[in-house]
């Protein structure tokens, strides 16, 4: 009605819709009204309560009618309203999707956003491809949150990982981050995609126990190594996306490299003794796969 009424005014909308159940994602009953309307009348619309809203609904309402545009001018102000991204990430994900640039300003708003909202941004960057989305996701995608579950396997698969993974001359950062996403996929069943689900599982897990063995040790890589090695440990084969024979032999690689040396040192120097980390890795992870660095701890239980 607002679009067909001759002389309305953006100001009018201010307040329209305080109460209203507006959704955070894109509504096609929106779409469909903004669709209908003159393309320049919706689009000052949208940029008029997106940048002077004082309610919520109403700035979601407005973010929603640029979803629909296309304008690269609108970009900057898309970026600033979905910082709050638990509110606007969706909408705002999906109308940067939209816009020529918009790779890059998703990639802007993905190192910047944490939580639910952040999901919406890296899928949506899953969604648009291109390269410089994809370096970016085998590097970054997966920041430790437990939300990271529900995009790995999305990110494993837009990102080209097995291809990645098994190129010539791969970046550390990128097998660290195979690691944090190989750790994911073992035990995200429920939230998302699993290795049993994942086709390349066996290639990419092969790959990553390979490179780890070249890598300098930390802390961090000695412990992811570990807890996937653990997790395939226990898991029925198929369950890993492997054959017992593919599963064994991994496990076997991952567990010659965590008892190095050099490997065993880092981590009984950087796990502090007291931190509730160093109870649950040596009591779940390490105990598990009888691993040499804490083979002292095990033999305190068994005497």
């Amino acid at each position: 009605m607002h679009f067909g009424k001759a002389g309305a005014s953006h100001e009018e909308l201010a307040d329209a819709f305080h109460g209203v159940d507006i959704p955070i994602h894109r509504n096609e009953h929106i779409a469909a009204a903004a669709l209908r309307a003159d393309r320049r009348l919706v689009q000052r619309t949208g940029r008029w309560l997106v940048r002077h809203s004082t309610d919520r609904c109403s700035a979601t309402v407005g973010l929603a009618l640029l979803a629909t545009d296309s304008a690269e001018e609108d970009i900057p102000a898309i970026q600033t309203i979905g910082l709050l991204s638990k509110r606007f990430g969706p909408l705002a994900a999906e109308a940067l999707r939209r816009r020529s640039g918009g790779a890059e300003a998703l990639l802007w708003l993905a190192q910047r956003v944490t939580g639910w909202g952040r999901v919406e941004v890296i899928e949506a960057l899953c969604r648009t491809g291109g390269h410089s989305c994809r370096e970016w996701l085998l590097r970054h995608a997966c920041d430790g949150d437990v939300l990271n579950g529900y995009f790995a396997g999305k990110v494993a698969t837009a990102a080209h990982l097995h291809e990645a993974i098994t190129g010539t001359d791969v970046a550390d950062d990128v097998i660290d981050h195979t690691g944090r996403l190989l750790r994911i996929m073992l035990d995200c069943g429920g939230i998302g995609m699993t290795l049993e689900h994942y086709p390349p599982a066996p290639v990419v897990l092969a790959a990553h126990a390979t490179l780890i063995a070249r890598q300098a040790p930390t802390v961090a890589r000695y412990v992811d190594a570990a807890v996937i090695a653990a997790q395939l440990a226990i898991k029925a084969p198929p369950r890993c996306g492997c054959t017992t024979e593919q599963r064994d032999r991994i496990v076997r690689q991952y567990r010659a490299v965590l008892d190095r040396q050099h490997w065993c040192d880092t981590a009984r120097a950087g796990l502090n003794p007291t931190s509730d980390l160093f109870a649950w890795f040596t009591g779940s992870v390490a105990a598990r796969l009888d691993l040499r660095a804490f083979a002292d701890l095990r033999g305190g239980e068994d005497r």
